[in-house]
């Protein structure tokens, strides 16, 4: 698993940042690409990315203000044109079904690719073999949400010592076993796969978060996760401005991610008062007062995400 970040930018995009957009790869996991809003200017940001909308399975919306939609027409008509063939799912609030219908009716595009469109308020809302996503309502100035998503525990490896005990050798047994299926012995003993399986492998946990003041769904969604994305428009002096226009300052995302007991913190959503890195040390000094383990967000930056013990 690994983070992408196509767009930092609060509200509008500056020369420096783009708004805001971020992709979560899922190569090895399931050999596609996950997108978490859809700011103005992704599709040109995905052009000068190693992402590839022909990978793109699943986009979701946190909140329908325009810097995290209004790339959404271009994205879903261009993405045929780079290879995209397979359905593509998108997730969000009430009201993400109507835009691109009225966008795609209007504007006469034509997708040659099937789309689902599914609105939710909270919840899990997407679960299969893999991965698990939750959804949970956070405090912003229209309903704005958080995702968390959960990769389930994979088994473990196969223990030699435990194997050569039953006289197992390589071969397609081995495969049956991962598989988490039974295997039967020309002795007629049963194995199955937690007899020679080490402990499962603890699947990881990142939670996206959209717009937000301090809340309990922050905390929610982002207990005893493996990496946070939590947004810092502000630093915090300027709490007051913060808490007026919903958004949340970076020492107040740290305070969550401590509270949450979270390992690793990043924080993204910079308001364009802030042109460069070097001004935006200030917030990353105040977050990291508080929760050392804490990074700002970087576009085109590959992060790539571990577990609590890698």
């Amino acid at each position: 698993m690994e983070l992408y970040f196509l767009g930092t930018n609060a509200g509008v995009p500056t020369l420096q940042r783009n708004v805001t957009s971020i992709g979560l790869r899922l190569l090895e996991e399931r050999r596609s690409m996950w997108l978490f809003d859809c700011g103005e200017g992704t599709q040109q940001q995905i052009l000068k990315s190693p992402l590839k909308l022909s990978k793109l399975e699943k986009l979701f919306i946190t909140h329908m203000h325009g810097d995290h939609i209004f790339g959404l027409p271009g994205l879903i008509s261009s993405r045929a044109y780079q290879g995209g063939v397979n359905l593509l799912t998108i997730y969000g609030p009430p009201g993400i079904k109507k835009y691109i219908d009225t966008s795609l009716e209007l504007s006469q595009s034509r997708i040659n690719y099937p789309l689902e469109i599914i609105e939710h308020q909270g919840g899990v809302i997407f679960e299969d073999a893999q991965f698990r996503v939750e959804a949970a309502l956070l405090e912003h100035r229209i309903d704005s949400y958080g995702y968390r998503i959960i990769e389930k525990d994979k088994p473990g490896r196969l223990e030699p010592a435990l194997l050569q005990q039953y006289g197992i050798k390589p071969g397609p047994l081995y495969g049956q076993l991962k598989k988490g299926e039974p295997i039967h012995l020309e002795d007629g003993r049963v194995v199955h796969p937690e007899d020679v399986l080490g402990a499962p492998k603890k699947g990881k946990i990142v939670t996206i978060l959209g717009d937000t003041r301090p809340c309990e769904g922050v905390v929610k969604l982002s207990a005893d996760a493996d990496l946070v994305v939590h947004e810092a428009t502000f630093a915090h002096g300027l709490a007051d401005t913060a808490h007026e226009y919903y958004h949340s300052t970076a020492r107040q995302a740290a305070e969550a991610a401590q509270q949450a007991g979270v390992v690793q913190l990043v924080l993204t959503h910079f308001s364009s008062r802030y042109k460069d890195m070097e001004e935006l040390e200030e917030l990353l000094t105040e977050a990291k007062s508080v929760f050392p383990n804490t990074l700002l967000a970087e576009e085109h930056i590959i992060l790539p995400i571990t577990g609590a013990g890698e």
